[in-house]
């Protein structure tokens, strides 16, 4: 699948090291998202996808992935890349459209100015990504819609998921995260998440070694000190003295035990009896 022709490659990988480690990182991303798209199934044949493009090194590996599995007719689906420019102050409007022309994507690049309202509804201090989040989700859907597309593509990774969960589990009192699959709330969209397998070490490794050009996520005056840095942060910890602690916790995620939590709507407690017990109302009893 990875060869060593450069002539054999998709567009997107032109420039690529050549080295052997590069060489490995690569068919490991493209493993891990194939994993993902088969365990999930992600794929309708024929289908259209919105592949969502921020500029940062998770979205610039995602792109590249996803064209280089087209390419190879792993990936029976159409692909229109698509940016969202939220009129964020100094950010670099051409390099995106200059980036996907040179590669030959097709693509669609969407200006709506979400940053200003943000500004407007949040107050000074406050965090402004959550409202920034639904806006943009709200606009991706549409332009979806337009572009008859049944699926919004995210670059979420393993480690986005990892810190979802825990932020709604130490903030949100729930267990919840990311899925890789999901249906949207008015029920006409799926929104997928490639990348759940991939670890974000691999992608801003990759991106690197292809030279993308990053366009940082902190153009609107992203708060340093948010809760999911210090997420992050413990989660580096954890990693860090017990190397190998994320996928625990994510292979975790994909073992969950109703019967061992306790929420008794996964789960039916009260009926629960042991074998050949008497059930209230059988006759049972004298």
């Amino acid at each position: 699948m990875l060869d060593e022709d450069t002539d054999d490659i998709h567009p997107l990988f032109f420039g690529a090291p050549r080295t052997t480690e590069f060489k490995k990182l690569r068919k490991r991303i493209i493993r891990d998202t194939r994993e993902a798209i088969d365990q999930f199934g992600m794929v309708e044949k024929g289908a259209r996808w919105l592949v969502c493009l921020s500029g940062g090194k998770d979205s610039y590996t995602l792109l590249a992935v996803l064209h280089e599995l087209q390419w190879r007719g792993l990936l029976p689906v159409d692909i229109l890349a698509c940016n969202l420019d939220q009129g964020q102050p100094n950010f670099p409007a051409t390099v995106l459209p200059a980036f996907l022309k040179k590669m030959g994507v097709a693509h669609r690049i969407e200006y709506q100015d979400t940053y200003s309202i943000v500004m407007d509804k949040v107050p000074a201090g406050r965090t402004m990504c959550a409202l920034c989040s639904r806006l943009r989700r709200g606009n991706l859907y549409r332009v979806a819609r337009e572009e008859g597309c049944s699926a919004v593509v995210l670059g979420h990774h393993r480690d986005d998921i990892l810190e979802t969960f825990f932020m709604n589990l130490f903030h949100g009192g729930r267990l919840a995260t990311m899925p890789p699959k999901l249906l949207n709330e008015d029920g006409d969209l799926l929104v997928l998440r490639p990348l759940a397998h991939v670890a974000e070490a691999d992608c801003e490794k990759f991106a690197r070694a292809m030279q993308y050009p990053i366009i940082p996520c902190d153009l609107c005056g992203s708060q340093d000190g948010l809760q999911r840095q210090q997420i992050k942060q413990m989660l580096d910890g954890w990693e860090k003295n017990s190397p190998g602690r994320r996928q625990v916790i994510f292979r975790a995620l994909t073992n969950a035990r109703p019967s061992h939590l306790l929420d008794p709507k996964l789960f039916d407690f009260i009926g629960l009896r042991p074998e050949g017990a008497a059930q209230e109302g059988d006759g049972s009893e004298n």
